[in-house]
C-alpha cells in the first residue's frame, strides 16, 4: 500500500444484472449506515505511488497462452498483477478491509496473522489464510487465473471468529499500465471499472457489491481513508475521471460465514475488462479452478519424472514448484521471452508515479541461459528452443553482441555489455543441436564480437564492474569452443582455428589475469573477483557499486572462478581452483540455520540497510541461495556430495515453495529471519534454474550442462 495509507491501518450474482442488482438493492453488513452518493471524487491525483516487496510467497497464472494475466503474492494480500505482458505491472495490491463499524477498522495485510499454503502439489494454487491478530475473523483466499480469459479469479471465505457482526470491504489499488498516477476509474454496471491507455481493469463479486466507490489515494476520496475515520463509508464517489492514484473501495455482503468470489478482469478497455470478469463468474470458481489445476498437471506430466536426487529426501513439491515457476516466467505473447522475475526487488521503496519502473520482468541472456539448461535439465526442450529462438530473433544485435537487458519486444533497458552474455547463446545452441545455417549465420558474428572485443569486459556477471573477470572469461571461452566445433560443421575451418587460438591462449592466460600471489587473504594465492587491467598483483583501487567502498583489488573475491569447472576449462582438481575454495570460504560463506550460504563477493552492497530497511542504493549484500547451488555443482565435479547444498536450497524456499535472490545473513531481527528471504526478488528464476539443474546433475554424477567439447579439450 501507500506509505500514507500503511501509517493509518486500524483504529482501536454473476451477471451484470446481478451485480447492478446487488449494488442498487442488498443492505450493508448489519450495522452499516449507508454510504452518501455523488459523481465526481475530489484529491486528484492523490499522492505518490510505489510498488511492493519483491518478496513473493506465491506466483500464478494459467498454463494456457489464452490467458495473459500473471499475479503475485505477498504479505497475505495479492500484490502487482501483471497485464498482457510479463513487462507491464497493473497493480500494487488488492485486499480486504475489516470493521465493525464503529471501533475499529484494519487492512488485513497489517492486522492477521498469515500463511500460504499449496492445495495442490502439483498446481500453481496458492492458498492465504489470515487471521486476525485478536481472534474476531479469519479470511481465506484462494487463486486461479480463468485458463480462457486474462481473469484472476479469489474464491474467499469471510468468518467471524468472535463477536461481530462485521463489514467486509474489497480495497483495490491498480497501478494499470506499468505506472501508478495515470489511472481514471467508475462503477459501470455493478462493477469497479478503471482503465489507463490500453490497459483496462474491472472488479466485480458473485455476491455483487452493497456499495463501491473510487477515489484517490491518501485523499477523502479514498475509500480506506473514509473507513478508518470513522468506521463507516460515509461517500461513494461514482467516478474518478481525473488521472491520478487510483483506489477503488467495494463493501461486499457478509455474515458470519460466507462465501464469494471476486473476479478481476483485464482488457483493452473497460468494456471488455467488465466482461471478461463476468464470463469467468458465469463459467463458475470450481470449474475455473479444476481447468487451471489440470493444466498444470498436464505440463508436469510432460516432463520427466522428478529425480532420485529429491524423491529420496522429500522434496519433490519444491522441485515441482520450481518447474511450474520456471514456465510461470514465460510471457504467452513474445514465446521464449523467460523474465528473470516477477517482482519489483524493494518495491515498496521505488516510486510507480511514471511508467516504467525497472524491476526484474526483464530478460537477461545470461538468466535465459540458465532457465533453458534447467528446462533441458527438466525434459522441456521445446521451452529451451523457444528461449533460443528469442535470444536469436528478438535480441541478437548486427554486430553479434547482445544488450544486458530488454524488455520484452527486444528494447535494451540498461545500457551495458556483459560479454558472458554474449558467450551464452551460442553455448545453448550448441547443447541444442541449432547449428544450421540461419543459427550459425547469427553466432558466428557472436563469435567473432567476443574474438575481437575479449577477453576483458566491460562489465562482469554481477553487472558492476569491469575487466578480467574468471567467470566472464570461462563463458567465453566456452563459447569460442563450441563456435568452433559449429564451424567445422560448416566447413569453415579457418574461423574454427581462430577460435581455438584464442581460447587455448585466454585459458592458459586466465590465471596470469586474475590469480593473484599477493593476495591479503589466506596464503595470498586465490583468483580474485575482477582486475582491472589483467595484472593481478598491482594492487589497484577497486570501487565498488552500491556504498561497497573502495579496496584492494586483490582483496576482493568471489566464485565466479568456480564457471571455469561448470563449463569445462579447468578441471575441478586444478591447483588454482583447489587453492582458492579456502580463501572464498573464509570471506563469503555464512553457516545459517538452513545451511550454507554465500555472498556474492565482501563488500557487497546491493541488499537491505543495516537496519533492515529496503535497498536504495546502499546497503549489505545479503546470502545467494543460487552460490549454495553452484557450490554443489562444483563438488559433484570433484566428485563429491551435493546433497547438502540441495538441501539448503529448498530450506531457503518461503513456505510458497519460492527460492529467493537473496537471504538474511545473520541473526534474526529487522524483520527477517536467518537464512530465509529478505525483499530481493522472490522468486529468481536462476534460482530456481539452479535448483532443478542441482537435482538432476545429481542424478547423472555430472554437470551435464557442461559443454562435452570444452570439457573434452581442457578438463578431461
Amino acid at each position: 500500500m501507500d506509505s500514507e495509507r500503511k501509517r493509518r491501518t486500524g483504529r482501536g450474482g454473476r451477471a451484470a444484472g446481478l451485480v447492478a442488482a446487488a449494488l442498487a438493492g442488498v443492505t450493508a453488513a448489519a450495522g452499516a449506515t449507508p454510504a452518501v452518493a455523488a459523481e465526481e471524487a475530489p484529491g486528484a491525483p492523490g499522492i505518490s505511488a510505489a510498488w511492493t516487496t519483491g518478496a513473493k510467497n506465491g506466483v500464478g497464472t494459467s498454463a494456457t497462452t489464452d490467458s495473459k494475466v500473471w499475479h503475485t503474492l505477498g504479505q497475505g494480500v495479492l500484490n502487482e498483477v501483471y497485464y498482457p505482458q510479463l513487462d507491464v505491472p497493473n497493480v500494487q495490491d488488492m485486499q480486504y478491509v475489516v470493521s465493525d463499524g464503529e471501533g475499529f477498522t484494519e487492512l488485513e495485510r497489517d492486522a492477521t496473522e498469515q500463511r500460504v499454503e499449496l492445495p495442490d502439489s502439483r498446481s500453481l494454487r496458492y492458498r492465504q489464510i489470515n487471521t486476525d491478530e485478536d481472534g474476531r475473523y479469519r479470511i481465506t483466499k484462494t487463486y486461479v487465473t480463468d485458463p480462457q480469459r486474462s481473469v484472476l479469479m479469489v474464491r474467499t471465505r469471510f468468518e467471524v471468529l468472535r463477536g461481530g457482526p462485521l463489514q467486509l470491504y474489497a480495497l483495490y489499488n491498480p497501478s494499470l499500465n506499468g505506472s501508478g498516477t495515470g489511472d481514471t476509474g467508475a462503477t459501470s454496471e455493478g462493477t469497479l471499472v478503471a482503465s489507463d491507455g490500453e490497459v483496462a481493469s474491472a472488479l466485480a463479486a458473485s455476491s455483487g457489491f452493497s456499495a463501491a466507490t473510487s477515489g484517490y489515494s491518501g485523499t477523502s476520496s479514498d475509500g480506506y481513508q473514509d473507513l478508518a475515520e470513522d468506521d463507516r463509508l460515509d461517500a461513494e464517489y461514482n467516478r474518478a475521471a481525473d488521472p491520478g492514484n487510483l483506489v477503488q473501495t467495494a463493501r461486499i455482503p457478509v455474515d458470519d460465514d460466507t462465501e464469494f468470489t471476486l473476479a478481476l478482469g483485464f482488457g483493452a478497455d473497460r468494456a471488455a475488462a467488465r466482461s471478461a470478469a463476468e464470463s469467468s463468474l458465469n463459467s463458475g470458481y470450481a470449474a475455473k479452478r479444476d481447468e487451471y489445476d489440470s493444466g498444470w498437471h498436464d505440463y508436469l506430466s510432460s516432463l520427466r519424472e522428478p529425480p532420485e536426487s529429491v524423491t529420496s529426501r522429500g522434496l519433490t513439491t519444491q522441485y515441482n514448484v520450481a518447474a511450474m515457476t520456471l514456465k510461470s516466467q514465460e510471457d504467452k505473447t513474445r514465446r521464449g521471452a523467460f523474465v528473470a522475475s516477477t517482482s519489483i526487488p524493494w518495491g515498496e521503496a521505488k516510486n510507480a508515479d511514471d511508467c516504467c519502473t525497472p524491476g526484474y520482468h526483464l530478460v537477461w541472456s545470461r538468466d535465459l541461459y540458465h532457465t533453458a539448461t534447467a528446462a533441458l535439465a527438466l525434459g522441456d526442450r521445446d521451452a529451451a528452443n523457444r528461449a533460443l529462438d528469442y535470444l536469436l530473433d528478438v535480441q541478437w544485435n548486427e554486430d553479434g553482441s547482445f544488450p544486458q537487458n530488454t524488455w520484452l519486444d527486444g528494447e535494451p533497458h540498461w545500457q551495458s555489455l556483459q560479454l558472458d552474455e554474449v558467450a551464452y547463446p551460442i553455448v545453448l545452441a550448441h547443447e541444442l543441436g541449432r547449428t544450421g545455417d540461419a543459427e550459425w549465420a547469427k553466432l558466428k558474428k557472436s563469435a567473432d564480437f567476443i574474438v575481437d572485443n575479449g577477453p576483458s569486459t566491460p562489465q562482469e556477471r554481477w553487472e558492476e564492474e569491469g575487466g578480467y573477470s574468471p567467470s566472464t572469461i570461462a563463458a567465453e571461452i566456452a563459447g569460442l569452443v563450441t563456435a568452433a566445433d559449429m564451424a567445422r560443421q560448416h566447413g569453415d575451418e579457418q574461423a574454427a582455428q581462430r577460435y581455438l587460438d584464442t581460447a587455448d591462449e585466454w585459458q592458459r592466460k586466465v590465471e596470469d589475469w586474475t590469480f593473484t600471489t599477493s593476495g591479503p587473504h589466506g596464503d595470498g594465492e586465490y583468483y580474485q573477483r575482477v582486475d582491472d587491467d589483467g595484472n593481478p598483483n598491482n594492487g589497484h583501487e577497486l570501487c565498488l557499486n552500491n556504498g561497497g567502498g573502495c579496496h584492494d583489488e586483490r582483496a576482493i573475491v568471489d566464485a565466479g572462478f568456480l564457471e571455469l569447472v561448470r563449463l569445462g576449462v579447468k578441471p575441478a582438481d586444478a591447483p588454482s581452483v583447489r587453492g582458492s575454495l579456502a580463501e572464498m570460504d573464509a570471506q563469503l560463506r555464512v553457516r545459517t540455520p538452513n545451511g550454507p550460504g554465500w555472498y556474492r563477493y565482501n563488500h557487497d552492497g546491493y541488499g537491505e540497510g543495516a537496519g533492515g530497511e529496503p535497498y536504495t542504493g546502499e546497503g549489505v549484500g545479503r546470502l545467494w541461495p543460487l552460490l549454495t547451488g553452484e557450490r554443489g555443482e562444483y563438488e559433484l565435479a570433484a566428485g563429491g556430495s551435493a546433497g547438502t547444498h540441495l538441501e539448503t536450497m529448498a530450506r531457503m524456499a518461503n513456505e510458497g515453495y519460492l527460492i529467493p535472490e537473496q537471504v538474511w545473513d545473520r541473526e534474526s531481527g529487522n524483520g527477517f529471519a536467518f537464512g530465509e528471504g529478505t525483499g530481493s526478488a522472490t522468486p529468481l528464476a536462476w534460482s530456481m534454474s539452479q535448483f532443478v539443474r542441482l537435482a538432476r546433475n545429481m542424478d547423472a554424477g555430472e554437470n551435464v550442462e557442461t559443454p562435452d567439447v570444452v570439457a573434452e579439450r581442457y578438463a578431461r
